[in-house]
């Protein structure tokens, strides 16, 4: 009994999420309202799958069946045809009594399986309407009768107000594409890189496999396309993400920039607190799928068509070393924060019992350690620097770390994300517009190489003067996944949750709420000198990353819809110009889509070097042309662009198809020369459009300045680039280009400008843009990497006016979009 005693009055300091918490006094109460979390999360689960699955009806609907099979039965009607008086000899008589009883279940079990089966009958009607890819493949400004019958169906079946997962159970699964279709692309798309010597040889790879090994693999496919939700999803994630055993940082990681123009506060804390609220926001409103599902508009002359597009969100797990493969991890409610400064590393509690912390207690936790002037431990500091060492070092060394820090590392990997307090500013400045932009986005890509956790879904970097970024691991999730995210993070924190004149968020201190956590670390003394290794190899894959950003405000996508042109292709073929007078030569180009028209879909490629591109940067490059002949040439080339896209978007292009394909042949240890040779490729120009999903949040019109600048990631390949871009309101694209230094033959600057002069040479084809810039010709491949400082003086001459983008635009004055 003097157990139960001691037991009853034992009082004990526990930790949770940051507060010291006393168990002795109010534990009933915390019982009770641990519970009363528990019960509201387990309902709040069941009631979101439950009217995800009967979506679009809703339980009203099996309301009003109920009660009209009711109203026809007191009307002496029967509407099942008999089922309902079978129904009733098989529920028991209870002596003959409660006979109106019977009747009533009776009716309630044939409504709830004629209910049932109407669910089911819509959920496969809309399935079968999302097949149907017709609509993308028609001509801009016109719609066949097929396809506005389809687009009415669509309409009713798709139901209104629908919640995140709602069309989930209706997305068509991907199809395996024709595997002689496939190879005949392949052998397309890359014609214009290869001799011929080496072109008939891939041929002759090509028929050998279509021969010998294509339908035994192709059965492999269908059977697992049959089987599994996505015949390439689950793989692709493995085994190019999780089974990869290079350093994540640059190699897997990609950035997102803040506000390009305007910094919403200058006080770093406050800025924290607001945006760590809206993140965390974001992930309640996710888990109670409070979130629409995202529709993709596809613009037309007379009307405004819609697909349901179903972004499979979730808020982001740690990926978990676990030599091999790496495994994520899916935290249910994480509370708390890891917060990164000065080489210390904290816990942040995020909730209190009455919910989420309001954002003025949480800038007061953050200002808390700011202002901490406690120092860093020794090899504390640079710890983080092991999650950038290769995977197989950083799985051994967790294991030490796992048994002397079990405490402060399950803090780390089990917060809900990692945040870092920059000691240092970061963003545009006026004073150097181009070099501050390039190391923002330096340090959001690569950081120092100990200042961010890259184990973790993301971190936020929040430096001293208030700028915001987020360094995202890419295994979890597309860009577009992250981006939707983070639209919703910069538009909450800026305009619904604000700040108050003084910079501060909006309400008051709390004065009750304890300090942070400091986490310490017992580091073994083996592992020391593993941290400097690996602080050293992060330093020196840091140090070779070339990042250039600018924003190009010449003209924007309101000048090229003008131009009566998709602005991604636009963009894509004059990349391709660019690229070839800055190489002087062609090369295969890998573009990311999405193929989130099917369940689990994540991207596809689109092999942006196509054969009418190479024409058009030929005749481009060529005195004889005339403007006429070009431009006929680029419509060409941007018509075989969009093709392209749109079969990548319908599951019929190239590349994850053929990924799959080897993937089985490696399973079945079958040797294709064929396979091996595509998956050997190097893919010297990467790009990417970052889109914006949610205009809804932003008002473009009278806030231009507060849209997101996007986003970048490093290249692909040693002596490649990576290009992304991003179009900012109508009149404005930024561009974000990577590249390694140690590479004589790339440059990122050298490549910017060629971007420039490309896109100014190209409008000028167009009668709207002939005062934008002027032709370049014959340059051939003297402009390309040999000399490239003799080319940029050449363009001084053309068009000097227009060499250096204005970094801080009033808008190009460029036409609307027309009706």
């Amino acid at each position: 009994m003097s157990e139960a005693h001691q037991a009853v009055g034992f009082r004990r300091s526990l930790t949770s999420d940051g507060a010291e918490v006393d168990l002795s006094a109010p534990v009933l109460q915390e019982i009770y309202l641990s519970g009363l979390r528990s019960w509201k999360r387990h309902l709040a689960r069941f009631r979101n799958d439950f009217l995800t699955g009967v979506y679009p009806a809703s339980p009203l609907s099996w309301l009003f069946l109920f009660g009209a099979i009711q109203l026809a039965w007191f009307l002496q009607l029967d509407p099942s045809l008999g089922f309902m008086e079978k129904i009733k000899e098989l529920l028991p008589d209870w002596a003959g009594q409660h006979h109106r009883l019977r009747g009533a279940l009776a009716a309630a079990l044939f409504a709830s399986c004629l209910w049932g089966a109407l669910i089911f009958t819509l959920h496969v009607a809309l399935r079968l309407l999302l097949s149907y890819h017709g609509w993308l493949l028609e001509p801009h400004g016109t719609m066949s009768s097929p396809t506005k019958t389809w687009l009415a169906l669509v309409r009713i079946f798709s139901g209104r107000h629908p919640m995140l997962f709602s069309y989930q159970r209706s997305l068509p699964r991907q199809p395996v594409p024709c595997v002689q279709e496939t190879v005949r692309k392949y052998l397309e798309s890359v014609r214009p890189v290869l001799s011929d010597e080496d072109f008939n040889w891939t041929a002759v790879l090509a028929q050998e496999f279509l021969r010998l090994q294509a339908s035994l693999l192709q059965w492999y496919l269908h059977l697992k396309a049959w089987w599994a939700s996505n015949y390439v999803s689950d793989w692709w994630e493995e085994f190019v993400y999780l089974r990869s055993r290079n350093s994540l940082m640059v190699n897997s990681n990609y950035y997102l920039m803040d506000f390009l123009y305007v910094t919403p506060t200058p006080l770093q804390a406050a800025r924290a607190g607001n945006a760590v609220h809206a993140l965390l926001l974001y992930r309640h409103r996710l888990t109670r799928q409070e979130i629409p599902p995202v529709k993709l508009i596809s613009l037309h002359r007379k009307c405004r068509m819609f697909v349901i597009l179903v972004t499979y969100l979730a808020f982001p797990p740690p990926r978990f070393c676990l030599c091999p493969p790496d495994h994520i991890h899916h935290l249910c409610d994480s509370r708390h924060v890891a917060v990164f400064h000065r080489g210390r590393f904290f816990r942040v509690g995020t909730h209190s019992r009455n919910g989420l912390l309001s954002p003025r207690a949480l800038e007061q936790q953050f200002q808390w350690i700011l202002e901490d002037p406690s120092p860093a431990r020794p090899h504390e500091e640079h710890l983080a620097a092991l999650t950038t060492a290769p995977r197989d070092t950083w799985t051994q060394l967790r294991r030490s770390l796992e048994m002397r820090a079990a405490e402060a590392l399950g803090a780390v990997e089990g917060a809900a994300f990692f945040v870092s307090l920059d000691s240092e500013p970061a963003g545009l400045t006026k004073e150097d517009p181009t070099a501050s932009l390039d190391a923002y986005a330096h340090a959001l890509l690569a950081g120092q190489g100990y200042d961010r956790w890259f184990d973790k879904s993301f971190t936020l970097t929040v430096f001293s003067n208030g700028k915001l970024g987020l360094s995202v691991e890419h295994s979890w999730a597309d860009c577009p996944i992250s981006g939707h995210m983070w639209e919703f993070t910069l538009a909450t924190e800026c305009f619904q949750l604000g700040y108050s004149e003084d910079g501060h968020c909006k309400g008051h201190p709390d004065p009750t709420l304890p300090h942070p956590q400091r986490l310490y670390w017992d580091l073994p003394d083996k592992i020391q000198p593993a941290i400097s290794l690996a602080l050293r190899g992060a330093k020196t894959l840091s140090g070779n990353i070339d990042c250039h950003v600018f924003p190009f405000s010449h003209f924007g996508k309101s000048f090229i819809k003008c131009c009566r042109l998709s602005p991604d292709s636009f963009i894509q073929v004059a990349l391709q110009l660019a690229h070839f007078r800055d190489r002087g030569q062609f090369c295969l180009t890998y573009e990311s889509a999405m193929t989130r028209l099917f369940l689990e879909g994540r991207t596809e490629t689109v092999r942006s070097c196509t054969r009418e591109a190479c024409n058009f940067v030929r005749a481009m490059e060529n005195d004889e042309k005339t403007d006429t002949q070009c431009l006929a040439l680029f419509r060409e080339a941007v018509e075989k662009h969009q093709a392209l896209l749109k079969a990548a978007m319908s599951g019929q292009g190239v590349d994850r198809h053929l990924f799959a394909l080897y993937i089985v042949s490696r399973f079945l240890r079958l040797q294709s020369p064929f396979l091996a040779q595509v998956h050997s490729e190097q893919w010297q120009l990467a790009t990417s459009q970052i889109p914006i999903q949610q205009r809804h949040l932003f008002d473009v019109h009278n806030y231009p300045d507060y849209v997101s600048s996007g986003g970048g990631f490093g290249p692909a390949n040693d002596h490649g680039y990576g290009v992304s871009y991003i179009f900012m309101g109508e009149n404005i694209i930024t561009f974000h280009i990577s590249s390694k230094k140690s590479s004589t033959k790339t440059d990122s600057h050298r490549l910017g400008q060629h971007i420039k002069d490309a896109l100014l040479d190209v409008a000028s084809l167009f009668q709207a843009g002939q005062g934008l810039g002027c032709r370049r010709r014959g340059l051939g491949t003297d402009s390309g990497h040999k000399s490239g400082s003799l080319s940029n003086q050449t363009q001084s001459s053309r068009h000097p006016q227009h060499l250096t983008s204005d970094p801080f635009p009033q808008g190009a004055g460029l036409p609307e979009e027309p009706e």
